[in-house]
């Protein structure tokens, strides 16, 4: 391979939390064995290409201020190799087992949509080949369908049904070299599926027609034999005003709508759930409950601003409390833990970057450490046991599993004279047990 901007890094090692190298994982231990498997199969590490390779830091405000070779001048197909050989090499430095990819991350857009196709498949094979030599395999591919102009109503939900077509195109070709290249899920994520106004919007019918959209992919799916997941990414807002995959709850409503709750799981946002008003424990919670946890993007808002920021993650305590529920979900199994993340635009350089994964790998895996360790210990989960062992009598299963009418509940209640008193729900006892836990040295 050609010499590329991360050539002169070396393979980041775990080196342990007593290392002082900055470039080496401290809690990363990838063959670390936890609750009955290697620590790097629970978390599936990935690698977001269009934030690590496409990204130009510029903003609302001001220009890039991030230039990479591949985003210059020439030609095309070759630049996009360059990018990817770029990010193989990255791939090698990280040790990372997975990458993602939009279709407009790895290969460059014609003016035709067969123009664009054959660009895909062409940059397709090229990643390919070097996957055949390279550890790094594809966690999940999509489609970027809220970029272009063309898509300024929506992609799927869009008023003009030539625009659903082109979307039904990207989308087919965009499977297909996601299974030729092994990808374990496709993801699809609504970047303009919603409304700036409703004064011009159906509702109704964006909706059917987003459903309609879905279960073409659904049945795509089975007809050419892809096993992985297909996954939708719940975001509230921005770019649009309100957008149709709202959250975790609004996901699962509208697939229970079209029947495809068996079929299609959720990629969970940690930046996403807090534009949403929620937690990112709260998201994989729900999703927990309601049987559809996928896979997750690793990042974090700024609390003090109202927009997706996108940032490495940093917040032991968050994280440590959503890999709990995580685990308690029963894992990711070929989800992953994707960082979908970006450095901010005065970290320019290679090195940067590196740095960036290098402090988000590492931060999950002390927090997913800290939370299995929390799990084996058994102190949490068991205030949370007793707090609702009032369920496990036989006369509050038989109220549970249906067994008594409303008219026979209300009945014994008047007959034992039942008089419910106040109990502690003891926050304050639960929140110095885990600060204790997750703040400690890890033996």
């Amino acid at each position: 391979m050609s010499e590329t901007i991360f050539s002169n890094f070396p393979t980041v090692k775990f080196e342990g939390a007593a290392s002082t190298n900055p470039l080496a994982y401290q809690y990363y231990d990838a063959d670390r064995v936890v609750l009955g498997k290697p620590l790097r199969e629970h978390l599936r590490f990935a690698v977001a290409y269009w934030h690590s390779f496409a990204m130009t830091g510029s903003d609302p405000f001001g220009g890039p201020t991030i230039h990479r070779s591949w985003m210059g001048a020439g030609d095309p197909i070759a630049l996009a190799k360059q990018k990817a050989d770029a990010a193989f090499d990255f791939f090698r430095v990280l040790d990372v087992p997975f990458y993602c990819f939009h279709d407009a991350d790895i290969a460059p857009a014609e003016e035709t949509l067969a123009g664009t196709l054959k660009n895909l498949h062409t940059i397709v094979d090229y990643l390919g080949e070097k996957m055949s030599s390279s550890k790094t395999k594809l966690l999940w591919g999509t489609a970027n369908l809220f970029s272009h102009p063309r898509f300024m109503a929506g992609a799927s939900t869009n008023p003009d049904p030539e625009v659903f077509a082109w979307c039904a195109a990207t989308v087919k070709h965009c499977m297909d070299a996601t299974m030729k290249l092994g990808g374990a899920n496709y993801v699809l994520w609504g970047g303009r599926e919603g409304y700036e106004t409703l004064l011009n919007t159906d509702m109704k019918q964006e909706l059917e027609q987003m459903g309609r959209f879905l279960s073409l992919v659904v049945d795509y799916k089975h007809k050419i034999g892809f096993k992985g997941q297909i996954l939708v990414e719940p975001k509230p807002k921005e770019p649009t005003s309100h957008q149709y995959d709202f959250d975790t709850a609004t996901v699962y409503g509208f697939l229970k709508r079209f029947g495809l709750e068996n079929e299609v799981r959720v990629n969970l946002e940690a930046n996403h759930a807090t534009l949403a008003g929620h937690t990112f424990e709260h998201e994989i919670a729900t999703a927990g409950a309601f049987g559809i946890l996928g896979s997750l993007d690793i990042n974090r808002g700024d609390a003090l601003l109202g927009w997706d920021t996108d940032q490495f993650p940093n917040d032991l305590w968050s994280m440590t409390m959503s890999m709990y529920q995580v685990i308690k979900a029963g894992g990711l199994g070929v989800g992953g833990c994707n960082f979908d993340a970006k450095v901010r635009r005065q970290s320019f350089t290679a090195e940067d970057l590196v740095y960036a994964h290098v402090g988000g790998m590492d931060l999950c895996a002390r927090s997913f450490l800290t939370a299995a360790k929390l799990i084996e210990e058994g102190e949490y989960d068991a205030i949370i046991t007793e707090r609702y062992a009032g369920w496990k009598t036989p006369e509050a299963q038989a109220m549970f599993n249906g067994k008594l009418s409303l008219e026979e509940i209300a009945a014994k209640a008047e007959k034992d004279a039942i008089q419910p008193q106040p109990r502690s729900g003891r926050q304050e006892k639960i929140e110095n047990l885990l600060a204790r836990k997750i703040y400690r040295d890890l033996q």
